[in-house]
């Protein structure tokens, strides 16, 4: 009953839109919760709960798209955003590409949605939160400050309903845990985190996540750095994530068509080493940014941008499909009711190889692991030119040896994905984007 009452609202909204004038219409509907609690000293520092339900509307009058949103799923409050979105249509030009799509007859089943997070209380998630805490602090002495340990999870309702046909909803949910700390010896101070998301409770591991964190922080004990050199690169997956989330809206069909992109016009080009392939995947088991169908309804799928190192194609949204003539991928992403969708990533990862990280480090023989890099957000996404600061360890005779800190690394993104040389089987995600451990053949490092 809740599902049916939820998506005739939106059903609804879309009915108020035909009569006011706007026979082509399209309602966006969600509800989000949101819980976050943050622990420190056994003691909680931070309590959030936070519930938003809106409706977004976007109408086409003379092919001229207006959009307008509402938290006031009255009559009132609808037909008051009916009116804006057509007033706002009055102000842009009209553009035969635009358009929302026809229902399809089959949506991605996916189960991503947990009943019983719903059943955990307040004061279990807390004792979740303060155990991560205490498993940090037990896994080694020197770990002397837990600057966070926190919990957050959320549960989302969405409808989408046009005047085309398309009426649809589901439910989802996600959950997940991170943990910040320092260690300290002789001084020296190392900072520390790690963290875990999955769609469902019973999924998280705490400890793992503890554990890992102080682990991260006392091998970084003594760093130092180490002389200008060139050699191979080693990017744990956290960090290998990281830079492929720069990369992330280079593959977008709307910054393509707006001459913003990377690769722009190299598609059926190589771009990257033949070890390296790229998918975008809405549809995944339990992938974080999963859903039967994306912001406007249209459903979502797994798309290979990069196979062998081969540009194979970009994502796209109804919109920029169109201009494309091509299919949407799938990937109208909106972050919220009162957004447009807009052309953006899901479940986005490099796929992995089939060689452990033990044995890539093996092969390497003499090199740099990155554990961390600074400036990240600096990268240029047009030209893909970066300089960044970068902590790890040092690999020696094939084995992690000394922590390194205070070098630089310098570059550019096409650059370093035609360097790839080796690819692990150790795929890990950090929300929405996911790697595994990946080696450069070479690459310069500033140091002393």
């Amino acid at each position: 009953m809740r599902k049916q009452g939820f998506l005739r609202r939106a059903e609804d909204a879309v009915d108020i839109a035909k009569k006011l004038g706007a026979p082509v219409a399209e309602s966006y509907l969600s509800s989000a919760r949101e819980f976050t609690v943050e622990v420190r000293d056994k003691q909680v520092e931070t309590l959030k709960l936070a519930d938003e339900t809106g409706l977004g509307l976007r109408v086409l009058v003379d092919g001229k798209i207006g959009f307008s949103y509402t938290t006031d799923l009255g009559k009132d409050g609808v037909e008051a955003a009916v009116k804006e979105a057509v007033a706002n249509a009055g102000n842009t030009a009209p553009d035969e590409n635009r358009g929302f799509p026809r229902p399809f007859s089959e949506y991605p089943m996916l189960n991503i949605h947990d009943p019983q997070l719903s059943n955990v209380t307040k004061e279990e998630k807390i004792n979740l939160a303060k155990s991560m805490e205490e498993d940090a602090l037990a896994y080694d002495p020197r770990i002397k400050i837990i600057e966070t340990s926190a919990y957050q999870d959320g549960e989302i309702e969405i409808a989408v309903c046009n005047s085309t046909g398309v009426s649809l909803t589901y439910r989802g949910t996600y959950c997940g845990v991170h943990l910040s700390l320092v260690a300290n010896e002789n001084e020296d101070n190392q900072t520390g985190f790690a963290l875990d998301f999955a769609l469902k409770y019973k999924d998280l591991d705490p400890s793992f996540v503890g554990n890992k964190a102080a682990r991260r922080a006392v091998r970084m004990l003594g760093a130092c750095p180490v002389k200008t050199q060139k050699v191979p690169v080693v990017f744990e997956p956290h960090v290998a994530s990281g830079i492929l989330g720069v990369l992330g809206p280079s593959f977008s069909g709307e910054a393509v068509q707006k001459g913003r992109s990377l690769f722009a016009g190299k598609k059926g080009q190589r771009i990257a080493s033949d070890k390296v392939n790229i998918i975008d995947d809405g549809t995944m088991a339990g992938g974080i940014a999963s859903s039967p169908f994306d912001g406007e309804g249209y459903p979502t799928s797994r798309s290979t941008l990069v196979q062998g190192g081969t540009l194979q194609g970009y994502l796209h949204n109804t919109y920029t499909a169109s201009l494309e003539g091509t299919a949407s991928t799938g990937n109208g992403t909106r972050n919220s009711f009162k957004s447009t969708p807009e052309v953006g990533t899901t479940n986005f990862f490099i796929e992995p190889g089939d060689i452990g990280p033990d044995d890539l480090l093996k092969n390497v023989g003499s090199g740099f692991y990155v554990t961390e890099v600074m400036g990240l957000h600096t990268a240029n996404p047009i030209s893909g030119d970066f300089s960044l600061g970068a902590n790890g360890l040092w690999i020696e005779n094939g084995s992690l040896a000394k922590p390194v800190k205070g070098v630089a690394l310098a570059g550019n993104l096409v650059h370093l994905l035609k360097g790839v040389e080796e690819v692990g089987n150790d795929l890990q995600f950090f929300g929405g984007k996911g790697s595994p451990t990946i080696v450069v053949s070479e690459m310069s490092v500033s140091g002393d």
